[in-house]
């Protein structure tokens, strides 16, 4: 099934927040750090310790990789819950636009 174009931009919108979220959003960098195994002691500077997983770092932070994996995600679960996944997608969507707006209507931060 296909979806129409108000639900593919719905879909994909939200599917690059949800990479965003993942990859980059400050208020996952804990699990993140855990999951790379950084851990809270790591300062900026500090050498890369030698068990870091840059492959799954790497994984984690492309959006052509993990946004693939987000779409599919967001696409298998509209095609077997469509009505309870669009009103989610609809949230994230505005989140997405949110994210955009800032980044191009606010100015840098000093």
């Amino acid at each position: 099934m296909i979806p129409d174009p108000y639900e593919l931009v719905l879909l994909a919108l939200a599917s690059y927040r949800t990479w965003r979220l993942l990859a980059e959003d400050s208020i996952l960098d804990w699990p993140r750090r855990k999951l790379l195994r950084l851990g809270n002691w790591r300062q900026e500077g500090d050498p890369v310790p030698l068990d870091y997983r840059s492959g799954l770092g790497s994984f984690i932070s492309c959006p052509a990789c993990l946004g693939a994996w987000t779409s599919i995600a967001w696409y298998m679960a509209w095609l077997v819950f469509p009505e309870e996944t669009l009103p989610l997608a609809v949230v994230f969507s505005i989140s997405a636009l949110v994210v955009f707006q800032r980044a191009r209507l606010d100015p840098p931060e000093s």
